[in-house]
């Protein structure tokens, strides 16, 4: 199995390209929901993935309802700067899902108000309304990644 990053209506090419190369480098899997803000053969995105776009494990789909019944029984945590808990607060478990939301508002409230008891933050000042959303990804992967033993990595 494997972690897994979900990103809800990317909208910087950049962003998804600096995560598509940290799922390569940690055989993430990377699911990309509908509709994007860029198109996939845009030459920032493949610049800021490299030549690693044939390393990702790389879904799309048309809604997250879909992810979310294709992936029955898996764990979703939700990336959103308006929750109670760290992101060092939970547990996780190889085969979770990380969802993160559009750069410009973040995940939809409706979808944060359905589950709340796995929403999680990074913490921050209050100089900034949220981190780069490649960072993002980043931090929380490891974290996760860590907790599992970083198993299949060097």
């Amino acid at each position: 199995m494997a972690f897994h990053i979900v990103l809800v209506e990317p909208e910087i090419p950049a962003n998804t390209g600096n995560i598509s190369r940290t799922c390569a480098a940690t055989g993430t899997h990377l699911h990309l929901v509908r509709p994007l803000g860029f198109q996939t053969d845009d030459k920032t995105l493949k610049r800021a993935g490299l030549d690693y776009w044939h390393s990702v494990k790389l879904e799309y789909h048309d809604s997250f309802d879909e992810v979310l019944e294709q992936y029955q029984g898996h764990r979703f945590f939700f990336a959103t700067t308006k929750a109670q808990k760290r992101y060092t607060d939970f547990t996780f478990q190889d085969g979770d899902f990380f969802v993160f939301g559009k750069e410009t508002k973040g995940l939809p409230e409706e979808l944060l108000a359905q589950h709340p008891e796995t929403l999680l933050r990074l913490p921050m000042s209050d100089a900034v309304r949220s981190l780069n959303l490649s960072n993002s990804a980043a931090i929380m992967l490891y974290e996760g990644l860590r907790q599992t033993g970083f198993t299949g990595l060097d």
